[in-house]
């Protein structure tokens, strides 16, 4: 495991320790890679609740409760999406904290309006509407996966230390 994804989290466990918080994560483009980063922490079980890894619309909707209006107004990637898919995984949880992520990691996929690279992000606290971002990245698929990794849990840990 890399240094810095080690390093973010234990960072994001002592955050979620201290302040006795569960996480639970909803992936689609990542396939659970934020998952498998939380568990390699030694002693995550603490502070990880769970994680959903929903790649296809059906998966969004049925385990995550995303409406299928917002699927078909906006598509998979997007801001109310990605939004829907945090708050999902706070409802269907024990968690108090989730984060959302879904993308385009390509090579294929893109569109004009949504190019390769193009990944949404949203990071809920139970009672709390969740914050969201669409940034767009650069290079392969798996650099493209990488960097929204690494975006979610810095945007995670930075707002664990805003509590």
């Amino acid at each position: 495991m890399e240094p810095e994804l080690v390093a973010l989290s234990a960072a994001i466990g002592a955050a979620c320790h201290q302040s006795r918080l569960l996480l639970a994560t909803a992936e689609s483009c990542t396939g659970g890679w934020v998952a498998q980063v939380i568990t390699h922490t030694p002693g995550s079980s603490a502070w990880f609740e769970r994680g959903f890894v929903t790649y296809s619309n059906a998966a969004k909707s049925e385990l995550l409760g995303v409406r299928a209006e917002t699927l078909a107004g906006f598509g998979a990637v997007s801001i109310e999406t990605a939004q829907e898919m945090a708050e999902g995984a706070l409802k269907h949880s024990r968690a108090q904290v989730s984060l959302a992520i879904t993308g385009i990691a390509g090579p294929g996929g893109g569109s004009p309006g949504k190019p390769v690279g193009t990944v949404c992000f949203a990071w809920c606290r139970a009672g709390a509407l969740a914050q969201t971002e669409m940034l767009h990245f650069t290079g392969e698929r798996e650099a493209i996966r990488r960097q929204s990794v690494v975006h979610a849990l810095k945007g995670l840990l930075s707002r664990l230390g805003a509590l």
